[in-house]
């Protein structure tokens, strides 16, 4: 890229932020118009820092998807809190991303006096799932944020349906600066495929255990292999949980649980491989996993 090119450039790396279940990961999904960032009604359910990059016409937002900032004393979720709030500090512009229904929650406290630390940088907050409120609750959310004065955007939105996406691609590129093309045009995410096909694994294990499995469950790849002769993916993975009671869970009775899981990942696969997908699946116990340092680092965390 020639000098000139580099100074008309723009480009930023984005944090997004918020509590936990407040629409992060289906809003960055909505504005690069691909997922890459699981989605749950469950809230912690995004434990890792996630990058997903949008390319627009001579610029460049790179996003950094965080867990939910909450109050917690588990080792795991503290590294979740951990790596959100780190990440303020180490980006060009912060997203806030909150619950039009909980604008008072705790978690915003916290969030707040993070951003008050974070040296003045570009702040903008996104009032989302506003398809679900009325007028008036919208207006009153919007004036009580502009009085705090700490963010130099607010924007009302609805992840769900889209509303408000393209006003918020506008205000951040407003917040870029000159700089390089970071990323090459093709790339969507900064993570490799084992990865998405970890998370799109444990978001179905979210989805079909329901209430009956606590946060408890993390994937982990044990190899993949193409044969591109037929056409084929073959993938095998670990799901790892902390007790006999949860593997009973996970496989179900005469193993129906878990050939749930695999059919709802593999058919979400085979559309992101573009392939056939063989998915085997196997549950081990790992006890306690989420209070071991160790296991979380070889699981990922």
């Amino acid at each position: 890229m020639s000098d000139s090119n580099t100074q008309t450039f723009l480009s930023g790396f984005i944090a997004i932020v918020g509590p936990p279940n407040a629409g992060k990961s289906k809003l960055l999904n909505r504005i690069l118009g691909s997922k890459v960032s699981i989605v749950s009604p469950k809230p912690q359910t995004t434990r890792n820092r996630l990058m997903g990059i949008y390319h627009g016409d001579g610029y460049q937002m790179a996003f950094m998807d965080t867990p939910g900032i909450h109050r917690t004393k588990t080792l795991l979720h503290k590294s979740m809190v951990s790596s959100a709030i780190d990440s303020m500090s180490e980006v060009d512009i912060i997203m806030v991303v909150i619950d039009i229904f909980r604008p008072d929650d705790a978690e915003i406290t916290m969030i707040l006096s993070a951003l008050k630390k974070s040296d003045k940088r570009p702040a903008v907050l996104i009032v989302n799932k506003i398809d679900a409120a009325k007028k008036e609750k919208i207006l009153e959310t919007l004036d009580h944020f502009s009085k705090i004065n700490l963010f130099d955007s607010i924007i009302p939105v609805s992840a769900l349906r889209g509303d408000g996406i393209e006003t918020v691609i506008k205000e951040l590129r407003k917040r870029l600066k000159p700089g390089p093309e970071f990323f090459p045009r093709e790339m969507i995410t900064d993570q490799p495929e084992t990865f998405l096909i970890s998370e799109i694994i444990r978001e179905k294990i979210y989805l079909n255990t329901k209430n009956e499995l606590p946060y408890s469950a993390a994937v982990t790849v044990d190899y993949m292999q193409e044969d591109p002769y037929k056409d084929l993916m073959r993938i095998s993975a670990s799901i790892h949980v902390e007790s006999q009671s949860q593997k009973g869970i996970i496989i179900g009775q005469g193993g129906a649980k878990i050939k749930e899981i695999g059919t709802e990942a593999r058919l979400e696969l085979e559309k992101m491989f573009g392939a056939k997908v063989f998915l085997d699946l196997h549950a081990r116990v790992e006890k306690n996993w989420s209070r071991d340092t160790r296991a979380l680092r070889r699981l990922g965390y």
